[in-house]
């Protein structure tokens, strides 16, 4: 198994004249990997997988594939509120080629814990390759409690978990729960030190994009987390509205993609937040 426990970037599907703009994602992950980035999610929230056609998925992840050495593992998103579809959708991953799926939370139909243990489940066992959960009670409203995340980690097939709530003692919890070998990697940038503190292996970030080689030198040294509390601020401004908004813009504000571009009913950062942003950036010496 590719090692998990690394800095990984949710990575952003850029756009152009509606189509994906292919030059400009290779520019991002490149300049990830020269900062010490481990891996990459495709098709996560960032991407703004609910937009994307899987004809579209599957090329992204192809020319991802193409671009990094083997031994950067590509996490594919897979996840639905239907568990047949998330199934479909996670065998098609695996036939790319992905090294594991990350499932989301069930959103919008609200099941109980049993019929989340019984979703996760289901899915592990349709496929080889790992799953990694997703915990992000911010967008799915119900949330996978500790009790389930220790029911799930008993289960060979499933790896560990991204836990984007930002609430630490749970991190903590999970930790004590689920032992060191199940993987806990931080979906929420602005507790990321902390997070580590608590028993974390890696992150699953957004705000990578911009500082890639502040949260790899994060994960080598925790001393390190005062330099990285410095762009706490920063961090901040790339959730001031829905991701990846504010990050697509900051993108394009350092020359890394052509256009901070969206697809309805996301819409580009409005210009007081852009001139925000702007200042923050000169600021950190990041353009």
């Amino acid at each position: 198994m590719k090692n998990f426990k690394t800095t990984i970037t949710a990575l952003v599907t850029p756009f152009k004249n509606n189509q994906i703009d292919f030059s400009s994602l290779e520019k991002i992950v490149q300049f990830q990997l020269n900062q010490g980035v481990g891996g990459f999610v495709i098709n996560g929230t960032t991407a703004e997988s609910p937009t994307l056609d899987w004809s579209e998925v599957a090329e992204i992840f192809s020319k991802v594939k193409s671009w990094v050495n083997p031994q950067v593992p590509l996490i594919l998103g897979t996840g639905f509120n239907s568990t047949q579809k998330t199934i479909k959708v996670s065998q098609a991953a695996e036939s790319l080629g992905a090294d594991a799926v990350l499932v989301v939370v069930p959103y919008y139909n609200k099941p109980p814990q049993r019929g989340l243990i019984a979703h996760f489940e289901s899915i592990a066992e349709s496929i080889q390759i790992p799953v990694v959960l997703y915990n992000v009670p911010s967008r799915t409203i119900t949330s996978l409690s500790l009790e389930s995340i220790i029911t799930l980690s008993k289960h060979k097939n499933i790896i560990g978990i991204k836990e984007a709530s930002g609430d630490i003692a749970l991190a903590s919890a999970i930790a004590r729960g689920c032992g060191e070998n199940f993987l806990l990697l931080s979906g929420d940038d602005g507790t990321y030190p902390e997070f580590l503190e608590a028993g974390g292996h890696g992150v699953v970030s957004v705000a990578s994009h911009i500082i890639p080689q502040v949260f790899a030198d994060l994960l080598k040294d925790k001393s390190q987390a005062k330099t990285y509390k410095k762009y706490l601020h920063l961090i901040g401004l790339l959730f001031s509205e829905a991701n990846p908004i504010p990050v697509k813009k900051t993108l394009q504000l350092m020359g890394l993609i052509e256009s901070a571009e969206l697809r309805l009913p996301l819409c580009e950062l409005e210009e007081p937040s852009s001139r925000e942003l702007v200042s923050e950036l000169q600021k950190m010496g990041l353009m």
